[in-house]
């Protein structure tokens, strides 16, 4: 995650109270998205950003998880996400950023 965005989620969440964001990622690659979760759970791990040893503990999904996926209009996902669910490896991606969330979540249920 670029350094403007760690800042961007930082400013929201100190705005909006963490517990009422919600991360959606959508990197094409496990390693990636278990990256990019972790810094807006745990604290950038690179502690190059404005995240750095900072656990916000927010909620992180992947664009193509279940848990997201059934919370967005059909024609919609199939539109805007369908096509790259296809190539993407889905389970490699849900069981890294689903490890993350497990770990550093403070809002999950």
């Amino acid at each position: 995650m670029d350094l403007e965005n760690q800042k961007r989620v930082k400013e929201l969440a100190e705005k909006h109270g963490a517990e009422n964001i919600v991360v959606v990622l959508g990197g094409s690659e496990a390693d990636s998205t278990a990256l990019a979760a972790e810094t807006v759970t745990a604290g950038d791990p690179t502690f190059a950003g404005s995240l750095s040893g900072v656990q916000l503990g927010l909620r992180a999904y992947h664009a193509v998880e279940p848990a997201f996926k059934e919370e967005v209009d059909s024609d919609v996902y199939d539109e805007q996400i369908g096509m790259m669910e296809m190539v993407l490896d889905v389970d490699e991606i849900v069981n890294a950023i689903t490890e993350i969330r497990k770990e550093h979540c403070k809002y999950c249920d």
